[in-house]
């Protein structure tokens, strides 16, 4: 019959329930706060980071999760250096890590203590305009100007790896002497976004230094 059964299974849910509830009364208080108590951290905090910087010896105490970008920023005051999209996908925070360039938002300054760093700071100032940044203002290489130094400092690395030999995508022979062609740049700068569509400025003024320094 239905109602015997109903009633057993009844029966010992109850029991199991009771059971439960008797154990659980008789935990010690020191394993329930035992599990609710957050992880420590493993390891240190902040390191001391030591960078060449421009030229200077710098010594730095850093959080462990400072970008490279914002212990130029905001430890060193060299602001020239912008933060764009903080996702290493427009280029505004490029500079160059003993000779090649780097998204310094995407790293660790950390990762670079010992090496040498050169910001936008670093490669010219208004006394003294690198030969990129004066063909920028020759041919209006920007407009707002916020991209301008990820720009500069781009432009600068793809001239030097393309006297270095590295090739890009676009490279045809890998064995040959490589060209400062229109297609390398385009496919060399295409990391370094401009906002304001100043790109055939851009262009051109990376061309103007190609040719000056052949």
């Amino acid at each position: 019959m239905s109602p015997p059964i109903e009633y057993e299974l009844r029966r010992r849910t109850f029991l199991t329930g009771s059971a439960t509830a008797a154990v659980a009364a008789h935990l010690p208080r020191s394993a329930s706060a035992q599990q609710s108590k957050p992880a420590t951290p493993v390891g240190a905090e902040q390191s001391n980071v030591s960078l060449v910087v421009n030229g200077k010896q710098e010594e730095l105490l850093l959080d462990n999760r400072t970008t490279l970008l914002d212990a130029l920023r905001e430890h060193l005051r060299l602001t020239g250096t912008k933060k764009g999209c903080d996702h290493g996908q427009c280029g505004a925070c490029t500079v160059t890590v003993n000779g090649r360039r780097v998204n310094s938002c995407l790293s660790l300054a950390v990762m670079h203590s010992g090496d040498e760093v050169t910001t936008i700071e670093g490669i010219g100032g208004p006394d003294d305009l690198d030969p990129m940044q004066n063909a920028f203002l020759q041919h209006d290489g920007f407009q707002c100007g916020y991209c301008t130094p990820g720009q500069i400092t781009s432009a600068k690395a793809v001239l030097d790896e393309i006297r270095a030999g590295i090739p890009s995508n676009v490279t045809q022979d890998l064995t040959a002497l490589i060209e400062v062609t229109d297609a390398e740049i385009r496919e060399r700068m295409s990391g370094n976004i401009c906002r304001c569509g100043a790109y055939a400025n851009i262009l051109a003024a990376i061309t103007q230094v190609a040719e000056e320094q052949a």
